[in-house]
């Protein structure tokens, strides 16, 4: 008997799936249930979708992001702790025919990267910003976060983020929708189908509007830190939609 090779099942007509060519085939390090493995799955699929792996680079800061460079067969460029907004102008006003993007936790970008965030997009720096929000310093042992929710527990807030004590929720989104710099502006989230779905055509808005010069396009996911939460990945599925999705709603803030 002849031997069949999977080949001769699996006919390229027939494929449900690809791995993207962009993603490395390193095991990734992060918890079970976290929401980066699915936001790099989606920006490999649109950086080979697009056919610009050659001329992508990624921008990573301090925190769970910084390790997307394993994962991602682009060039790196390595910033310090919220400098990687700052770190992409320069790239991209060196080098404007590439596409430039920045990988940013919630804690780096809305925390000590406040003000590079707000003065890259004020400026109109033709970058994406994939900026990933679950409420919390994830790899540095889960302390309160600038989006930390009021009530929420966290290993600097254990009775829960009070409003007297430790001030309110930042929506940094929104305050950069309201930059004249910035083209699209835009919150999306990953845990369902559906939602990656919404997640990835954002993500490809972003990367074409930042080609075509239009300024800054920024993409916040909403994402889950079931071992920062305390929680399973199921019930911090349920968690994040409960609590993040009202103070955080779903949906573009600014698109021209």
């Amino acid at each position: 008997m002849a031997e069949i090779l999977v080949q001769d099942i699996v006919k390229p007509e027939n494929l449900v799936y690809e791995k993207a060519k962009v993603l490395t085939n390193n095991v990734m390090h992060y918890c079970p249930g976290c929401t980066h493995g699915v936001i790099h799955k989606l920006i490999a699929e649109v950086i080979d979708e697009m056919g610009i792996q050659e001329d992508t680079i990624g921008v990573s800061p301090v925190g769970c992001s910084v390790l997307a460079y394993n994962y991602l067969d682009i060039d790196w460029l390595q910033a310090a702790h919220g400098r990687a907004p700052a770190l992409a102008t320069a790239a991209k006003r060196l080098n404007p025919e590439k596409h430039i993007f920045t990988y940013q936790g919630d804690g780096d970008l809305a925390s000590i990267g406040t003000a590079e965030i707000m003065h890259a997009c004020n400026r109109g720096e033709n970058i994406v910003v994939i900026f990933v929000n679950n409420a919390i310093y994830g790899m540095t042992g889960g302390q309160m976060a600038p989006t930390t929710l009021i009530g929420q527990k966290t290993a600097t807030t254990p009775y829960g983020r009070s409003v007297e004590l430790n001030g309110h929720p930042l929506r940094i989104t929104e305050l950069i929708a309201q930059l004249p710099g910035t083209s699209y502006v835009t919150r999306q989230s990953a845990q369902t189908p559906a939602a990656v779905r919404k997640a990835k055509k954002a993500i490809r808005k972003a990367f074409e509007n930042a080609a075509a010069r239009k300024g800054t396009s920024f993409v916040e996911v909403v994402g889950t830190c079931n071992s920062g939460w305390k929680l399973s990945p199921v019930k911090s599925n349920q968690w994040m939609e409960e609590n993040m999705f009202p103070f955080y709603p779903l949906g573009d803030l600014k698109d021209e």
